[in-house]
């Protein structure tokens, strides 16, 4: 029992109060008291206004916030704490951690912080302060935001991110208010990704941050000390030595056996999720698959296989390109080159209410800035040909063959099933597919992002892509895996140049 005196002194200090005033249930189900981790402790002394946690699983972060939170409510008048989760019983159960640190609280804390209104979503006390959660937050002003697994808000919910970036962050202030957007990966596409790529991006750029920009604060699975596991009858691969070696000599660590044993113990559970549940690096964590990504396996397979990588262009070999003409003028273009065996992807544009001559400019300046000698096939969407209204009803062909003379247009033939062109690019793309990281960014981010919508009556997800933002370079590319069969580019210098290059692909 805590005397009297000892919680007098103790209260002025954040901190203290956070080691000694709180109880929690562990992962057993069991009351404990709070005790911040290594991690959590960490977190803390680096808190900024803004804060992105990209983290390996079971390090405790939600609970710390709704301590912290609560801890806020209860020490600062009129304070009031959001939490925002996937779902609304999610964000109950965030909320029975505070209310429980609450209850278990001691009476003389208790008595002097009455709770003045109280539901299974929201505390009110009498000091004026709030705590309350849900899966929203627009509207009101916050002092402090938390925002729980954001990588799967974003993921299921696209539109529930946009609004949480665009409401409920400017809810919260410059001066004084916090924001802790907290989350495993789940891809590398959507909000929480673009906000902690953003994140990693100044930091290792080594800028300074203003109270608008995010911090990350990432927690690999390596500086946990939970996460070791003793040796006797773990056999550590070859494969798995080179990959803790890579680690140890990229980020200056020492890995003992007893982790190695652990990582190797764990990934026989999770598989591929290994990455995303416990990563080792920021991108390591965003590389792998997730539920829903149309494209994820084959991106994770071309990523693991080094096929997402620089490649030179060959000014002897023909480029093609693959489009896509959207809804609201909404053009993508994938530029290719068959290398040998090897379907090369070494551009990619897109943009909106661009007209066709416009974009015939934009590919020639890309071959005058390249340097290659001459193109290939042009291949338009099976509506290519399509008559539209505009000052004259045309086609996107005849406007392009006609009116402004490009040569080698054709016509990729309509396809029945959108689910059969899906697999026919799967195939296409683990056979023999490479992309350039650097000049086909945009369209990278398109495939990873393209997902089918999640059914939220059912819980699952439906057959049907969504389309957004990322179907329009993801269709485009569909075309290259659709014509392939048909596609026979001349090869004039691709054996020399697969020649050239052949110890470089291996």
């Amino acid at each position: 029992m805590m005397r009297e005196d000892d919680l007098m002194l103790g209260m002025a200090d954040p901190w203290w109060r956070l080691e000694n005033l709180y109880w929690i249930v562990d992962k057993n189900g069991k009351p404990i008291p709070f005790h911040p981790n290594a991690e959590q402790r960490a977190f803390y002394d680096y808190l900024h206004a803004r804060n992105d946690i990209l983290k390996a699983r079971q390090l405790g972060f939600s609970t710390m916030m709704q301590v912290l939170a609560l801890d806020q409510c209860l020490f600062n008048d009129n304070f009031a704490a959001g939490v925002i989760a996937d779902t609304l019983p999610n964000a109950i159960k965030l909320f029975r951690k505070a209310a429980f640190a609450y209850d278990r609280l001691p009476e003389l804390i208790r008595s002097a912080k009455p709770v003045k209104k109280r539901t299974d979503t929201e505390m009110i006390w009498e000091n004026g302060s709030a705590f309350s959660v849900g899966t929203s937050a627009r509207g009101g002003t916050l002092q402090m935001l938390h925002v729980s697994e954001m990588g799967k808000i974003a993921r299921r919910y696209p539109e529930k991110a946009r609004e949480i970036v665009t409401g409920a962050f400017e809810a919260v202030p410059i001066d004084g208010g916090i924001i802790v957007v907290e989350s495993t990966a789940e891809g590398a596409a959507g909000a929480f990704f673009d906000l902690t790529d953003a994140a990693l991006k100044r930091q290792e750029a080594k800028l300074p941050l203003s109270a608008l920009d995010f911090r990350l604060h990432f927690f690999p699975w390596y500086s946990s000390a939970d996460y070791r596991l003793p040796t006797d009858g773990v056999h550590i691969t070859a494969t798995d030595e080179k990959y803790f070696h890579r680690l140890e000599v990229e980020l200056n660590i020492t890995l003992t056996p007893e982790q190695k044993a652990w990582y190797v113990k764990k990934r026989e559970t999770l598989g591929r999720d290994m990455k995303r549940e416990y990563p080792s690096t920021p991108k390591e964590a965003f590389e792998q698959a997730v539920e829903g990504a149309i494209y994820g396996d084959e991106m994770t397979f071309l990523r693991e296989r080094g096929r997402i990588t620089d490649l030179p262009i060959d000014p002897l070999t023909p480029v093609n390109t693959f489009w896509d003409l959207g809804s609201n003028d909404h053009t993508a273009i994938w530029l290719h080159q068959q290398i040998g065996q090897w379907h090369h992807f070494i551009g990619y544009m897109q943009d909106t209410h661009v007209g066709l001559r416009k974009w015939w400019q934009r590919l020639e300046d890309f071959r005058s800035e390249h340097g290659f000698e001459r193109w290939g096939k042009h291949w338009l969407p099976h509506d290519g040909d399509a008559e539209r209204q505009g000052l004259e009803i045309e086609s996107a062909y005849s406007i392009l063959t006609i009116t402004i003379g490009v040569k080698n247009v054709d016509i990729v033939p309509r396809i029945s099933n959108l689910a059969t062109g899906i697999d026919l690019t799967r195939t296409a793309m683990t056979k023999s597919a490479r992309i350039c990281p650097v000049k086909c960014a945009d369209g990278i981010k398109c495939l990873d992002a393209y997902q089918y919508l999640w059914d939220e009556k059912r819980g699952m997800w439906s057959a049907d892509p969504w389309h957004n933002w990322a179907s329009n370079g993801s269709d485009a590319y569909r075309q290259w895996a659709q014509i392939l069969p048909k596609l026979n580019p001349e090869d004039i210098g691709a054996q020399e140049f697969a020649n050239r290059q052949r110890e470089a692909w291996r």
